[in-house]
């Protein structure tokens, strides 16, 4: 089918997925896998997972010292799995029967001049958290993804949260917009505002790999690739997402590798091979502290309650 209604989405009702689509743009929204199965842009990939909220970043020395990962341990386990309780969708304000055999009412002419999709996630934490994770679709192809993470007492300090999107190849670099370097919330006194291109998405060469290049107060981020799927080179030109704040900024980090699999090697030879890239894109994150790495916590100002409500947004453009 051809797509001619550039102010139009056109929406495809499957019995395990729902299918959105534009003018160069299409995306899969996944119910058996909970989460947003597929980014296309200009026929060109973008996600190699779906993606799902995460607790975690990679300890450093600090953290060690400090015992954090004995007592915050379990968020590691909950951003490896994740229970999707849930998937509401809403075309046009109305909430639709996405499901066989009440979906079987639509054919493959549905319009809708905005999408929204949301859904929601329970921790395997005790006591339980809720996730919700919720995708706006309109006419122009961008996303605007809203998080909201409940709080809940009796639950540890968080390291981090976000949401993490795997990409399928190694990405050759990145742009944003925010402050220099690498940042965090007790170290970027020292930062400066600016834009920025990075081309080295290694991990800092610490002797123990472990959390690194992390950016704060970013306004957009966008990272480029030019691989296909077997990480060959793609006869096209360089592709580009880009991330936008919405209200707040975010921090946001990017690297070849999930958080577990930094907390998995205890020297750099031990990483897999740099074949992905790892988008995080954060709400809240802990701070590193680095006032020895013998037992001294970080200052309760870069602590990360989850007893409480972390709510943050942002576009993918």
């Amino acid at each position: 089918m051809v797509y001619t209604n550039k102010s139009k989405l056109r929406v495809v009702y499957g019995d395990y997925t729902l299918g959105v689509h534009g003018e160069g743009f299409g995306y899969i929204f996944s119910y058996a896998q909970g989460g947003l199965e597929s980014i296309v842009k200009n026929g060109y990939e973008w996600l190699y997972r779906c993606p799902k909220p995460t607790f975690w970043r990679a300890l450093t020395d600090n953290d060690r010292g400090s015992k954090f990962h004995i007592k915050s341990g379990s968020w590691f386990a909950a951003d490896m799995f994740m229970d999707c309780k849930g998937v509401e969708v809403i075309m046009d304000g109305v909430v639709q029967k996405q499901y066989a055999p009440d979906n079987n009412c639509y054919g493959g002419d549905v319009t809708a001049d905005e999408i929204v999709v949301r859904y929601t996630y329970e921790t395997i934490t005790n006591p339980s958290a809720t996730v919700k994770v919720t995708y706006t679709v309109n006419g122009t192809g961008k996303i605007n993804v809203e998080v909201h993470y409940a709080g809940v007492k009796g639950l540890p300090q968080l390291p981090a949260f976000g949401m993490r999107f795997i990409m399928p190849t190694l990405a050759e670099k990145y742009l944003y917009k925010g402050l220099s370097g690498e940042t965090y919330p007790d170290r970027k006194a020292g930062a400066s505002e600016g834009i920025y291109e990075v081309k080295d998405l290694s991990l800092t060469p610490y002797l123990v790999p472990q959390e690194c290049g992390m950016h704060m107060d970013t306004d957009w981020v966008e990272v480029t690739r030019h691989t296909s799927l077997d990480n060959s080179r793609a006869d096209i030109s360089p592709q580009i997402l880009r991330i936008e704040r919405t209200d707040e900024a975010f921090a946001f980090s990017c690297l070849p590798y999930t958080a577990e699999e930094i907390e998995n090697a205890t020297h750099h030879e031990e990483l897999p091979p740099a074949r992905r890239t790892v988008l995080c894109v954060y709400g809240a994150v802990r701070g590193v502290g680095g006032i020895d790495s013998w037992g001294s916590d970080v200052e309760d100002a870069s602590h990360i309650s989850a007893e409480e409500d972390i709510k943050y947004s942002f576009v993918i453009c």
